[in-house]
């Protein structure tokens, strides 16, 4: 799938298109196909990599590639032991900051509650 991603920490002339590999939910997990997806000021504070890549050694590139957190689009596929979204199901949210990276096709979400 394209996304766009990072290679580096510093300004927004560092994201480009590239291929990535489709995510694929594990058994508590969703996949949307997105329909949009943006990045806040957060995330382009995240892009600059400050504080962090000028306090601790070892973080000059980020670990993960692509940003964002927001996002909109349709259920593609179910974890075996998902029960409250079927294929189709409309969402939108914000899927916190666990380096799901979401200026892409598709998304994994993580469903924690019961």
């Amino acid at each position: 799938m394209k996304a766009i991603v990072r290679a580096q920490y510093g300004s927004l002339d560092l994201l480009h298109f590239a291929e990535v590999a489709t995510p694929k939910p594990a058994d508590n997990e969703v996949m949307i196909k997105l329909c949009a997806a943006s990045v806040n000021p957060l995330d382009l504070f995240l892009m600059k990599g400050a504080p962090w890549n000028q306090v601790i050694p070892g973080l000059r590139t980020p670990k993960h590639k692509v940003l964002g957190c927001d996002i909109a689009g349709q259920v593609e596929a179910v974890g075996k032991n998902v029960k409250q979204f079927q294929l189709g199901d409309e969402v939108f949210g914000v899927t916190g900051f666990e380096g799901k990276g979401l200026p892409s096709m598709y998304a994994l979400l993580k469903i924690s509650w019961r």
